[in-house]
């Protein structure tokens, strides 16, 4: 008898209840999808790609149309043009600011990579261009409302910004229904502000996005969860009709907006990858809980922890020394399908200050939404474990993970 084996099982067991959610949430999400490919009369003709200006790319335009419909939202950006999220979430805010405006970020300070977007002299970051720049800290993990609505009131912000994952923070990921009444009281104080949300690791873990309860934008990486694994690069953005129409600008040029861009390799991954998307993010999300699980049983913190509710696919394990973090994420590209054999290392990475241990041993290089881990070699020694295609791909890491306290 396999003893790691019966102690996995029972594990599950344990974890029974907490699937069963996931898998209820990705069924409404997945009629979700479902709909807006009927709704929106999808066929072959969309998976073909042009070439030169793309002006007759009817594959691009009908690819935003779902996104928005599954989005709840008025309008949508998808495109293979977006190399990564930081570009992506970069484009919404360099298109939304002007010379003088207020940026005001209520999730604190933002994921490493954005701090180029936002900092520097003769850069092209906000700072740059003269905006300015304003911060309030969550206060227990949560909006710290009074504080918010206060800034809000004074500063009128041309943009109200939000971090929805953790990036390289301790804290948990935020809910869409957290958001839903602050949202309100934000437009109720100024309406003209933009309501600005980074989506990343946070599309289909609810079964409503940032968009459905009042963001005037989201967005977030074709290689994390939209893409469902198979989308090669790209990212979106989703949102009201009046934001898009400002952000295009900016995707391009001021005089041609969204009314160029080819993409000759044709779109077919994109579109099957958001369709397999639901499903894809529930495989993951019950991974991280199971992975979360055995981890705890050895005694280490998890973030959130694995009697919590999560709102990304991202599970924080808290290692004591940097050794410790760098053997986890090296076991974890030992159990990758691609690269097994490679043995990641700390080292620089362009976007941030600190050096960067990374295992992905993905099909789409970096895809976060496939078996990946990473973690600044910094305290606290986080590993921010996340994706995974398959569930049993993730159990077979689990299982391998039962003893790694006595390795």
């Amino acid at each position: 008898m396999d003893k790691k084996l019966e102690e996995l099982k029972e594990i599950e067991k344990s974890l029974a209840s907490r699937f069963e959610k996931i898998e209820e949430v990705a069924f409404y999400n997945q009629k979700k999808v479902l709909d807006a490919f009927r709704n929106n009369g999808i066929s072959n003709t969309h998976f073909i790609g042009t070439t030169g200006y793309g002006n007759t790319d009817k594959g691009k335009e009908a690819l935003a149309r779902v996104y928005a419909e599954t989005f709840d939202a008025e309008d949508a950006l998808v495109t293979p043009h977006f190399t990564c999220g930081t570009h992506t979430i970069s484009v919404a805010l360099l298109g939304l600011l002007r010379r003088g405006d207020t940026y005001l970020s209520i999730t604190g300070m933002p994921y490493d990579t954005i701090h180029g977007t936002l900092f520097g002299k003769d850069n092209g970051s906000l700072e740059s261009l003269g905006v300015n720049l304003k911060f309030v800290d969550l206060k227990d993990d949560c909006f710290d409302e009074e504080k918010i609505l206060s800034e809000v009131k004074a500063l009128k912000p041309r943009v109200v910004y939000v971090q929805r994952s953790r990036g390289y923070a301790a804290r948990k990921a935020l809910s869409v229904n957290a958001m839903e009444g602050l949202f309100a009281k934000i437009k109720a104080l100024s309406p003209e502000s933009f309501i600005v949300v980074d989506n990343c690791y946070g599309e289909f873990i609810e079964t409503r996005e940032p968009t459905s309860v009042g963001a005037d934008v989201a967005m977030g990486s074709l290689i994390k969860n939209p893409g469902g694994g198979l989308a090669p690069n790209g990212g979106y953005i989703v949102g009201t009709k009046k934001a898009l129409s400002i952000i295009e600008r900016r995707l391009t040029c001021p005089s041609l907006g969204r009314e160029t861009g080819s993409y000759e390799m044709g779109y077919r991954l994109f579109y099957q990858g958001f369709y397999m998307a639901p499903h894809i993010v529930s495989q993951a999300l019950k991974g991280a809980y199971l992975i979360g699980e055995v981890m705890k049983r050895q005694g280490y913190k998890i973030i959130p922890d694995t009697s919590e509710d999560s709102f990304d696919i991202i599970k924080s394990i808290v290692f004591k020394t940097p050794e410790e973090l760098i053997e986890f994420v090296q076991l974890i590209q030992k159990l990758s399908p691609i690269d097994s054999n490679a043995v990641p290392i700390p080292d620089d990475m362009p976007g941030y200050e600190s050096k960067i241990i990374m295992a992905a041993g993905t099909f789409v290089e970096g895809a976060s939404i496939e078996l990946s881990c990473d973690s600044p070699i910094r305290a606290p020694y986080i590993a921010y474990f996340q994706g995974g295609l398959t569930y049993e791909q993730l159990r077979i890491v689990a299982y391998n993970l039962l003893d790694f306290k006595n390795k």
